[in-house]
Order: structure tokens, then C-alpha cells, then sequence
């Protein structure tokens, strides 16, 4: 054999095993049918206590992670908040995580709009890369059991019928 054959098997052979190395170090996917990773981050207001994804389990999640500086984050908002108060009697857990590095404009955007649900703080972004969230708003719809149920890219009308009755089934199942 050549030099050049050798050096091209060499090559190949490299790149196989490259591929095969990134393929292993790089985590599944978060979607349908996954387990939610447990995570726990403080919540806002400042002094609240930290909040895990273990203590909800047993409620549907509706887990959203989000920016002040996201326009469309801020338009889905008040949808959220009307769903909240719509089905958190029945058992749904609202839960948005903030990606903002400083704590204070997330409470002032939380007085601003007049939230009452759980907002917790992820300055590091820990939780959103644990949970793949890159494209805000996302948002994973988790049962009670602590599946993903399904995952939105992109804001949502969360009051509108479409969702509330997904959410609904859920809570009812």
C-alpha cells in the first residue's frame, strides 16, 4: 500500500473515532417520553426558597424558560398568567425560569406584569442547558409523573382552548 492509502485509512479512521467520541459525550435529547432532569433553583422574589422539580412532582408542569430582554417571552406572559389562574386549583405548577444574569429587572418585570406564579431565577443558564433551552421562550409540558409531554419552541396563547384542554386531559388522567 501507498503512502497516500495509508495516510487516507489513517484519516478515516480518525474521523470515525472522533464522531463516535462526540456522539457519546453529547447528552439525548430532552422531548416526548423523556424524564425531566431534577433541577433546583432559587425563586423570586429575592429570599424565597429554592424550588425543585422533585417537590412538584405529583402536579402537570408547565416549565418555561424565558429573558426580559425576549420580546415574544414578555407577549406570552399574560397567557400565562391566565392559565395559572385557571387550572392551578386542579393541579397545574406554572413554573419560569428566568435566564436574566441580574435578579433585579426579573422582579421588576414580574411587579410590572402583575405575575403570581413561580418564577425562579438560572443566572448560569445550569438548568436551561441541562434542559437543552436555547430558542426562548421554550417550554416543556410535563405530566405528573415527571415525563416530558411535549415541547414548544416559540410563545404560545397558553389560555387558548387548544392548550388548556391538552392541560385539562392531563390533569384529569
Amino acid at each position: 500500500m501507498r503512502t497516500g492509502s495509508w495516510l487516507l485509512v489513517a484519516a478515516v479512521a480518525a474521523a470515525v473515532l472522533f464522531a463516535l467520541w462526540t456522539r457519546q459525550s453529547v447528552p439525548d435529547s430532552i422531548g416526548r417520553g423523556s424524564v425531566a432532569p431534577g433541577f433546583s433553583l432559587p425563586r423570586l422574589p429575592a429570599g424565597g426558597a429554592e424550588i425543585s422539580l422533585a417537590s412538584l412532582r405529583g402536579h402537570v408542569v408547565l416549565l418555561n424558560f424565558w429573558a426580559t430582554w425576549c420580546k415574544p417571552c414578555e407577549e406570552e406572559m399574560p397567557a400565562m398568567q391566565r392559565l395559572q389562574s385557571a387550572l392551578a386549583a386542579e393541579g397545574l405548577a406554572l413554573v419560569a425560569v428566568s435566564v436574566d444574569e441580574e435578579r433585579e429587572p426579573v422582579e421588576a418585570f414580574r411587579t410590572r406584569l402583575g405575575l403570581d406564579f413561580t418564577l425562579l431565577w438560572d443566572p448560569e443558564q445550569r438548568v436551561s442547558r441541562l434542559y437543552q433551552a436555547y430558542r426562548f421562550p421554550e417550554t416543556l409540558l410535563i405530566d405528573r409523573d415527571g415525563r416530558v409531554v411535549e415541547r414548544y419552541i416559540g410563545p404560545r396563547d397558553w389560555d387558548a382552548p387548544l392548550y388548556v384542554e391538552r392541560i385539562r386531559r392531563l390533569l384529569d388522567g
